[in-house]
């Protein structure tokens, strides 16, 4: 009798039990179940008991330390700190707190699931000779009854205690990677002002007042302005926005320089060289200077590489390079936008560089590239 006759119909596989659906899928798959011996024959032993209490440890661990995860995420000080200035030990310490309770509860996970796998699920050996062949209907209600059969085996419905602390250490470790993707896009409800950091950068003039461009010096509470002097035909370097009424503001020196919306690549052009202005934007140049956003809008790294013959600003993360003789356009790697131009000009008045205004098009990756 060949195969396609031994296959039962869809009324017949309706009244079967799930032990003969599962004898009957494992016949037409040709599976030979070699070895199969349970762990533990009498439930409820000692040995089993431990061996329970065991595998929940590990599951329990991996809740624990989920729960520090998100405990160090939420109240660790992540406030940037100088080396010099009061709590900066702690906040050195964050990230790598991070790394570590979320660590430990990937481990720890992961350990529970192969303690489970060795000390209580049934030591089984089976051999499949393998075909290809469509998916029946006798090959879907076998496989459904096989898969329940494997769950009544493993003992989990009368093991509350490991399903409890495996719910608990998976629901926890879930919650923590969803504050990895959601985290950074909470804004914080006691931060002052109403304006939205996502829609304004810290070139932003408040009151009218003047934001220069200041030099990175590697010392937050140094305050090195930049004229159009200090840059030789060709050169480049990273500058930070700047107000008079931050200088002695010592919270407000160390924001400058650390948001991430801050970092500009002022360049200052050879001179002769043909540059295409981005429609627009003409007058956002001062002469042969012009600055740009650092950050890459690809993913956000910094375009640190500049080339003074090619004029090309180059990403080391993902290879994006951007031509700023045609205003900072994309030309190579993954990046598909053009980095967004900050205004400048000179200050009358005392002769630095300032911006004219803050930029008009969202920074950074792609995510970004709708308009405000």
């Amino acid at each position: 009798m060949s195969e396609q006759q031994r296959t039962p119909g869809e009324a017949e596989l309706a009244e079967m039990s799930r032990d003969e659906l599962v004898a009957a899928g494992l016949e037409a798959d040709h599976v030979v179940i070699a070895k199969r011996v349970e762990r533990f024959p009498v439930p409820g032993t000692r040995a089993e008991k431990r061996a329970v209490r065991g595998v929940a440890a590990w599951f329990a661990l991996a809740a624990i330390a989920g729960l520090a995860f998100l405990g160090v995420y939420v109240a660790w000080p992540n406030s940037y700190r100088t080396p010099d200035t009061h709590g900066s030990f702690w906040y050195d310490l964050y990230t790598p707190m991070l790394g570590i309770t979320l660590g430990l509860s990937v481990f720890a996970l992961g350990i529970g699931v192969i303690a489970y796998a060795k000390k209580l699920l049934p030591d089984e050996t089976a051999v499949q000779q393998r075909h290809a062949e469509g998916s029946t209907e006798f090959d879907k209600q076998t496989t459904a009854a096989i898969l329940a059969d494997a769950g009544a085996t493993s003992g989990l419905a009368r093991r509350k205690l490991i399903t409890r602390s495996a719910g608990a250490a998976a629901g926890v470790f879930g919650l923590g990677v969803g504050v990895f993707a959601l985290g950074g896009l909470v804004k914080n409800p006691w931060a002052k002002g109403d304006k939205s950091d996502l829609l304004v950068t810290g070139w932003a003039s408040e009151n009218g007042e003047k934001v220069f461009l200041r030099r990175d010096v590697g010392d937050p509470h140094k305050v090195v302005l930049v004229r159009p002097e200090d840059l030789d035909a060709g050169g480049f370097e990273t500058v930070f926005p700047f107000k008079e009424s931050e200088r002695d503001d010592e919270h407000a020196l160390i924001k400058g320089v650390r948001r991430s919306d801050s970092p500009v690549m002022l360049i200052r052009l050879r001179p002769g060289q043909k540059v295409v202005k981005r429609k627009g934007q003409e007058d956002f140049n001062y002469g042969d200077y012009y600055a740009y956003s650092k950050i890459c809008t690809h993913l956000g790294c910094p375009t640190s590489l500049f080339e003074q013959q090619t004029g090309r600003l180059l990403c080391p993360c993902h290879q994006s390079q951007f031509d700023v003789f045609t205003y900072a356009k994309p030309i190579f790697g993954p990046a598909t936008r053009s980095l967004p131009q900050l205004p400048i000009t000179v200050d009358p008045e005392t002769g630095y560089l300032i911006a004219r205004g803050d930029f008009i098009e969202p920074i950074g990756p792609g995510y970004w590239e709708r308009k405000s």
